[in-house]
Parts: C-alpha cells; sequence; structure tokens
C-alpha cells in the first residue's frame, strides 16, 4: 500500500475543486485529526474531525502556504472546534448515566472494544501525568505528527517555549515510567 504524502501539488490541485485531491487530503489528516481529537479527550472525535473538514475544504481555493499551511489551519480548526466542544458541554445539562443492565443491544465483539479501550487508556494515563500545555504540545507533535514551528502557530508561542514544553513533557514521562507511575 502506498503512503500519499500532503504535497503543495496536492493542495494546489484540491483548491481548483479536483475531487480525488480533496479526498486525498482528508484521507491524510483525518486519522491524526482524530488522533489528536482522542488524546485531548473530546467527547466526539469522529464527529469533530468531520466539523473540522467541512470547515477546511471550502477555504483550500483562498488558502495561502501550500500543505504546510493546509496542516496548520487544520489542526488550528480542530483545537478551535474542541475548544467549542467544551464550552458547549460546560454550559449543557449534565448527562445522565448509562445503565448497562436496561440496555438489550448486543456489540458485535467486545474483545476488540476492550483491547483498543485499554490502549487508548494507558496512552492517555500516561499523558495525564503532564500539565496541559506539555499535554498539548506532545499530542500535535507525536499524534499530529506537526512541527515545531506549526505547533507554535497553532499554540500562539514562539518555537522556544513549544521546544521547552516538549522538552520537559518527554521527561516528565520518562521519571513517571522510571517511577512505575505509570505503565505502558
Amino acid at each position: 500500500m502506498t503512503r500519499v504524502e500532503l504535497t503543495d501539488e496536492l493542495v494546489a490541485a484540491a483548491a481548483t475543486g479536483d475531487a480525488d485531491a480533496r479526498g486525498a487530503i482528508y484521507a491524510i489528516l483525518a486519522p491524526q485529526v482524530i488522533g489528536y481529537l482522542r488524546a485531548r479527550r473530546a467527547d466526539d472525535p469522529e464527529g469533530l474531525t468531520n466539523e473540522v473538514f467541512l470547515k477546511l475544504l471550502p477555504q483550500l481555493s483562498t488558502l495561502s502556504g501550500g500543505a504546510e499551511g493546509v496542516r496548520r489551519l487544520t489542526f488550528t480548526i480542530a483545537r478551535a472546534r474542541m475548544v467549542d466542544a467544551a464550552r458547549a458541554r460546560a454550559r449543557a445539562a449534565p448527562a445522565v448515566p448509562y445503565e448497562p443492565e436496561t440496555d438489550a443491544r448486543v456489540v458485535a465483539s467486545a474483545e476488540d472494544a476492550a483491547h483498543a479501550a485499554l490502549s487508548l487508556a494507558r496512552v492517555q494515563a500516561v499523558l495525564d501525568v503532564l500539565p496541559d500545555d506539555q499535554r498539548e504540545v506532545l499530542t500535535l507533535r507525536v499524534v499530529a505528527d506537526l512541527s515545531i514551528e506549526q505547533i507554535a502557530a497553532i499554540m500562539g508561542r514562539s518555537v522556544g517555549a513549544v521546544k521547552q514544553l516538549q522538552r520537559r513533557g518527554m521527561v516528565t514521562i520518562r521519571q513517571a515510567l522510571a517511577e512505575r507511575r505509570v505503565t505502558l
């Protein structure tokens, strides 16, 4: 299977309305956006990802900056949607607790769901030892595969500040693993 890269040429084709190019941009960036939103514990990462691309795709024809500009705008929109969702959740009425004994639905594969939840829970436990700004930097750097410069632009911080947050976050994770406060 050939991995398609996000290139300036692909972005230029998408900007002219090429449906295949737009689909390729979605295929390249959507998994990273979902991963970022899951790592940040968004309630509905798939739904928010859809909102991100509904906002992004119409803007491609006026966007400058090529592939880097698209990547930066994508994660800027994702971060904004995540913040908007958190604010809306804070204003919403409390959720009704789920009672599994009254739910008659059947799940296709509980084993797969359990493995996925356990993996995500372990990663989130590691991220939970970090302050929010370090968690944000490492999530954008590792899950979204963004450069330091792109992260700095998204977060509104200097490149030096982002590098320092990344370094401190990695040191904190190493210490937590060495002290067995978290495990992988």
